[in-house]
C-alpha cells in the first residue's frame, strides 16, 4: 500500500572521492522502489585534498580521532543534501528519512573494523530529518565483510530482467551482484578506477583517464597482470571485500612503464580481475549491467565485453540511474534499517545470518 512507502534521501561519497552523490527514492524497503532524482555535488577542494592525504596513510584512520576532518566531511554532506533538495524542489517535510553512508576511509573486516566519516546525529539535527548511518558496522562486528551493501537494492530493481544477471559496479573498487532466482551472491572483485586514477594523477596530473584514451594507446604487460592476479585474494571464496588501497603497493610495479603502458596494464588488470569473478558464481551470467564511474570508460567497457563474451552494458539500458545507484541504495537501505529488515545476507557479505544494521538518529 502507498502508506507503506517512505521518501528517503541517500548520500554517499565512494572510494574514488570525486564527489558526494545524493539521490531520492520512494520505497517500502522491500520489492517496491521508485527511484527519483540524483545529483553529484563536488567536495570542497580542501576537504578532498585532506581525504586523499589520509588514504595515502590509511593507518591514521585506525588510530587517530580525525575530528576536524570528520566535521568537514559532515558539513560537506549536509551542504550537498541541502543543495540537492533546493535543486529538485524537495522540502524537508516531504522527506521521511536520510541514509547517510558518509566517506569510507578505512575498511578492514578481518580486524572487525570499518570507518566511514560523517556524524549522523548532527545531520539529523541540522537538517531536521531522521537519519540512519553506520550501515556496515553490525555486519563487520558479526564477522561479515561489511561490503558490498547494494545487492538487495539490485535485487529489488532487477525484478523481471533475464537471469542469471551480473551487476558490476566499477567504482574505486569493483564489486558484483549475481542474481539468479532467489540466489543473491555479492563480493568485491578487485580494483577498478582507483589504481588507474591514482596512476594518471601521479603521471599527468589528471583526475582520470578520460574514455581510457591513454590506456588504449599503450601496450599491456601481461607478465605484470599475471603477477597481480597471483594475489591470494582472487582465490578466496566469496563473499569477500577490499579496502581501496589493498593493491596500491603491488601496483608500484608499473612505475617504470611509460604513461600509456602503465595505464593499459592497470586497465587490463581490472578486466582480468572482473573475469576472475566467474569462478565464484554458479552459472555464467547471460548479461552484465555496469554501474559506477568506470562505465564511462569506453576502452574499459570494450575490453570487458571482449573478455566476457556476452553483452556488457551500462545500467541505463534498463532505465537505472548509473551515476546515483549507490546513493539510491542507501536511501533504500535506510528504510530497511528503520523497519528492522536485513541489510546483508550470508551470500553477500559472509555474515553468519541475515543481518539488520544501521544507527537511527531522530531529528528531535
Amino acid at each position: 500500500m502507498e502508506q507503506d512507502r517512505l521518501t528517503a534521501i541517500g548520500v554517499i561519497s565512494g572510494t574514488s572521492m570525486d564527489g558526494i552523490d545524493v539521490a531520492v527514492a520512494r520505497t517500502d524497503g522491500d520489492r517496491r522502489v521508485e527511484p527519483g532524482a540524483g545529483r553529484t555535488i563536488p567536495y570542497p577542494d580542501a576537504v578532498r585534498a585532506e581525504l586523499l592525504a589520509l588514504i595515502a596513510e590509511p593507518e591514521r584512520a585506525l588510530t587517530e580521532p580525525l575530528a576536524e576532518l570528520e566535521q568537514a566531511v559532515t558539513d560537506a554532506h549536509i551542504a550537498a543534501v541541502e543543495t540537492f533538495m533546493g535543486e529538485v524542489g524537495l522540502s524537508r517535510r516531504e522527506v521521511d528519512l536520510i541514509g547517510l553512508h558518509g566517506q569510507t576511509v578505512y575498511h578492514r573486516p578481518e580486524r572487525r573494523f570499518t570507518r566511514q566519516l560523517g556524524f549522523g546525529a548532527e545531520v539529523a539535527r541540522r537538517l531536521g530529518i531522521d537519519t540512519v548511518n553506520r550501515f556496515r558496522h553490525a555486519d563487520v562486528d558479526a564477522g561479515g565483510e561489511g561490503a558490498p551493501l547494494a545487492p538487495l537494492y539490485h535485487r529489488a530493481l532487477a525484478a523481471g530482467l533475464g537471469e542469471p544477471l551480473m551487476v558490476l559496479n566499477l567504482g574505486g573498487v569493483a564489486n558484483v551482484t549475481y542474481l539468479d532466482g532467489d540466489v543473491v551472491i555479492a563480493f568485491d572483485t578487485g580494483p577498478a578506477s582507483a589504481l588507474i586514477d591514482d596512476f594518471v594523477r601521479r603521471r599527468r596530473g589528471l583526475a582520470y583517464d578520460a574514455n581510457g584514451e591513454l590506456a588504449a594507446k599503450g601496450l599491456v604487460r601481461a607478465d605484470l597482470v599475471a603477477a597481480f592476479l597471483g594475489n591470494p585474494f582472487f582465490a578466496r571464496p566469496a563473499p569477500k571485500s577490499l579496502d581501496r588501497n589493498d593493491f596500491h603497493r603491488r601496483a608500484a610495479d608499473v612505475e617504470h612503464l611509460s604513461d600509456a603502458d602503465g595505464a593499459a596494464t592497470l586497465t587490463a588488470f581490472t578486466v582480468e580481475s572482473v573475469a576472475a569473478s566467474l569462478a565464484h558464481v554458479p552459472r555464467r551470467p547471460a548479461r552484465w549491467l555496469v554501474t559506477g564511474g568506470g562505465r564511462h570508460n569506453r576502452h574499459l567497457m570494450t575490453r570487458l565485453a571482449e573478455r566476457l563474451g556476452v553483452p556488457v552494458e551500462p545500467v541505463e539500458v534498463v532505465g537505472w540511474h548509473g551515476d546515483f545507484l549507490e546513493a539510491e541504495a542507501f536511501a533504500y537501505l535506510a528504510v530497511r534499517s528503520l523497519r528492522g529488515l536485513p541489510l546483508s545476507l550470508p551470500t553477500t557479505t559472509g555474515v553468519p545470518q541475515p543481518m539488520p544494521g544501521g544507527d537511527l538518529h531522530r531529528a528531535a
